[in-house]
Formats: C-alpha cells, sequence, structure tokens
C-alpha cells in the first residue's frame, strides 16, 4: 500500500480528482493517509475531512521564521511515514532538507508543458496568461518529480490541451484542468504505486 499525503493550498481540485480516482479504482493500492494545507482557508481541507481523511494545516505565517517553519513542516510530514507526496497546487516552496529526504518520492502538478511556462513566478493564472500573451498554438500539463530546482525535476507525464480562439486565462484554465491535470496526475500516482516510474 502506497502511503500518500496530498499538499494543498487552495480549492483542492486536484485532490478532488484524486479521490475520486481511488473511489473509482483508477488508482489502486494506494492510501491517501493525509491532506496537508499551509492555508486554514482551503476548500481542499474540507474535501479531505468528508472522504474521512486527516486534514492538517500548517502555515508559515504561525512561526517566526522561515527555518522554524521548515523544521516543523518536516517533522510534521514524516510523522505520517509517507512513501509518496503530491504537490497538487501547494504554494509554499518545499524546505530543502524535505527534498532531500525524501529524493524520488515527491510528485508536483505544474499547468504547462514544461520547460515552458514554468519555473519562478509561474504558477496559477500567469502561467495561462503568458501561453496566451506568447500566442502558443498548445499548453497542457506536466507531472513531475521535485528537485531542488523550480519545476526542474524528471517529467513523468504530460498531457497537451489546445488553446482556443478566444480563450480568456480562466477559460484555459480550466480546460487544462479537466483535460490534462485531472487526467494525468491520477495516472501518474497509480503508475508509481504499480512500480511503472
Amino acid at each position: 500500500m502506497l502511503r500518500t499525503g496530498i499538499m494543498v493550498s487552495g480549492g483542492g481540485t486536484n485532490l478532488q480528482a484524486i479521490l475520486d480516482a481511488v473511489d473509482s479504482g483508477k488508482i489502486t493500492d494506494t492510501e491517501i493517509s493525509v491532506v496537508i494545507s499551509n492555508n486554514p482557508g482551503a476548500y481542499a481541507l474540507e474535501r479531505a475531512r468528508t472522504h474521512g481523511i486527516e486534514a492538517v494545516c500548517i502555515s508559515p505565517k504561525e512561526f517566526e521564521s522561515r527555518e522554524a517553519f521548515n523544521r516543523a513542516f518536516l517533522e510534521k510530514v514524516d510523522k505520517y511515514k509517507l512513501d509518496l507526496v503530491v504537490l497538487a497546487g501547494f504554494l509554499v516552496k518545499i524546505p530543502e532538507a524535505m527534498v532531500k529526504k525524501y529524493e524520488g518520492r515527491i510528485i508536483n502538478i505544474h499547468p504547462s508543458l514544461i520547460p515552458s511556462f514554468c519555473g519562478v513566478g509561474y504558477y496559477g493564472l500567469k502561467v495561462h496568461e503568458e501561453a496566451l500573451r506568447r500566442g502558443v498554438k498548445v499548453t497542457g500539463a506536466t507531472v513531475h518529480y521535485v528537485d531542488g530546482g523550480m519545476d526542474t525535476g524528471p517529467i513523468i507525464l504530460q498531457k497537451a490541451v489546445e488553446v482556443e480562439k478566444g480563450d480568456t486565462p480562466e477559460i484555459l484554465q480550466r480546460r487544462v484542468m479537466e483535460q490534462a491535470e485531472w487526467i494525468i496526475l491520477p495516472k501518474a500516482i497509480q503508475m508509481i504505486a504499480h512500480g511503472e516510474v
């Protein structure tokens, strides 16, 4: 059984896609042990509680320094003895000590086809705004391992999505979620659970 922790900052639509995939049997041999957020108001925490999953908030704002938060965060994650950590819209930089300790066991979903529109400053709507500004015809999403860089880890899966005439950043964001993110993130977890990565 792959003990998995999901980390989120907002509404948790990618979390819901994972939960739905577990419920429908598309993800097997996997236990969602905890959902962790940096945001006490994140609706993702309610999604977790509704599914009987422990929901935890640990925010950098609660600590006197980033170093203190990093230590507490790693201690909290270690408590669950996780085999896999999934960053599903988590907007906090993972502590370097955690990246090293969990090497090869942290994955992230990014709303573009890496190496396009990724790295520092590229998250949420900013990714889609830039895709439209640059006039690309195809965008998509990427699931990748997390390493010491920003969106630089080895790619597991990518899925392309067409940019359509009249797209706004919000419309494009929704299409990328529906047609790419919600498909490849659960698939990547299933692949990892079954040793296919």
